[in-house]
């Protein structure tokens, strides 16, 4: 059975658990494209924080994508867990394989929703991580991994969904982990979901603009110092 109308209705319900980072100056919202821009964007209005998007690619075994071997993330960031590599014998070169055919699409997607803006400046910061739900967890892990390299504070992942594998995995790779539902059992993210269509390019670009509309003030003071963007 269905719990969230649609992921706008999820973004402010998982917004209400996250009452105390509202109207932080060192609170920062970043999305998982694509999917988890409508939330992030209902959550990054509730806080008045800024909101962004963190690109992340997984890089998947070969023989098993759901076994992710590492990541590349927004600003060129790779993470590679060697080890595991080793352990499940995947070449350099079909490993090099997999990362080209990756970069090209994170590639195209950088270049589609951040335009001309400068890689993200994290350090010090508090990032709310947000996506739609988490089914084998895989992406998140990565994107926390990605994400450390930056030097956060403290990193945040807030979903609306999440099976109990992947909630027991963000519990000790992120700072601190939010979830709206947590079922003893999760099939799909989208049967919790009474409308789960697939969100396109043009509203992510959409809710980005409209996500710099609330924080003019303090938009304006950091791109002064440069703590937003290079």
């Amino acid at each position: 059975m269905w719990r969230f109308p649609n992921r706008t209705e999820a973004g402010r319900e998982l917004a209400s658990m996250l009452r105390g980072f509202k109207n932080r100056s060192d609170v920062v919202v970043l999305a998982l494209p694509r999917g988890g821009v409508p939330v992030a964007f209902e959550v990054a209005r509730a806080l008045k924080a800024p909101l962004d998007v963190f690109t992340v690619r997984k890089i998947g075994a070969p023989q098993n994508e759901e076994y992710a071997l590492g990541a590349i993330a927004t600003g060129g960031l790779t993470v590679i867990d060697w080890s595991l590599a080793e352990q499940l014998d995947v070449s350099d070169a079909v490993l090099g394989e997999v990362i080209a055919g990756e970069r090209e699409e994170l590639k195209r997607r950088e270049q589609l929703y951040r335009g001309d803006r400068g890689p993200l400046k994290l350090e010090g910061k508090t990032v709310v991580l947000v996506d739609d739900g988490l089914a084998t967890g895989a992406t998140m892990r990565a994107a926390v991994s990605a994400l450390r390299t930056l030097k956060p504070t403290r990193i945040v992942v807030a979903v609306p969904v999440a099976s109990r594998e992947a909630a027991i995995a963000l519990h000790h790779e992120a700072d601190a982990f939010l979830c709206a539902v947590l079922p003893s059992q999760l099939y799909s993210v989208g049967q919790w979901y009474q409308e789960f269509s697939q969100t396109t390019d043009a509203e992510v670009l959409e809710l980005l603009r409209r996500g710099q509309e609330w924080t003019p003030a303090r938009r304006a003071a950091e791109a002064a110092t440069g703590a937003w963007y290079a």
